[in-house]
């Protein structure tokens, strides 16, 4: 009886051991696809929210007319997190700042690496290894002359089968020396999930 049980053991222990040593296959996806894992901001609300403002300024006629002339200068503030969810804002914010400079009508004052950029220009300056009247002096920098802005926020509603969350992304063009609103624009986005799906 105790060989029985042990026998019975050393399956079980086998079989154990095996399915947490099998090898988990990877594979790549299409990055571009829609994901509906949850009602969570996902990879697909970021690329939506993208296109949408970026297209959303690059047709609203007074930006067409102004960059037809040339590329203004501008600087993107990082989006703010107005949800109950941790959200990586600086993604969406690279996302837009990345769609508007591969449009060709603006340029952009990075501010996330002005520190090490006065860093490097001290270090041509002080450290004596820069060709005399190469080093970059203080002071050249362009200033920007729009900022863009922008708020994230959520609504969600729930009962004992369904949770419904509504997302609301509102950006803003300002320009910097007249303090007027030259742009604003909003993409909405609804995800809804049954009890089947995220159940309690």
């Amino acid at each position: 009886m105790r060989r029985i049980r042990f026998e019975a053991l050393l399956v079980i222990v086998c079989f154990s051991v095996s399915a947490c040593g099998a090898s988990r296959v990877v594979r790549y996806g299409d990055a571009q696809a829609v994901s509906t894992v949850s009602t969570d901001f996902g990879s697909s609300d970021l690329q939506q929210i993208a296109q949408a403002m970026v297209d959303s300024m690059l047709t609203f006629p007074p930006i067409v007319e102004e960059t037809s002339r040339r590329r203004p200068v501008v600087t993107i503030d990082r989006v703010k997190n107005k949800t109950m969810q941790h959200i990586d804002t600086e993604s969406i914010t690279d996302s837009i700042r990345a769609r508007l400079l591969k449009s060709g009508k603006f340029r952009f004052i990075d501010r996330t690496t002005d520190t090490q950029a006065i860093d490097e220009v001290r270090y041509q300056q002080e450290s004596g290894l820069t060709k005399r009247g190469g080093a970059v002096k203080f002071g050249q920098q362009l200033a920007p002359e729009y900022m863009v802005t922008a708020n994230f926020s959520e609504i969600e509603q729930r009962n004992s089968d369904t949770k419904d969350v509504y997302y609301k992304f509102t950006m803003n063009l300002k320009n910097l020396s007249t303090g007027i609103l030259e742009w604003s624009d909003e993409k909405e986005i609804r995800k809804t999930a049954t009890r089947a799906f995220f159940g309690e």
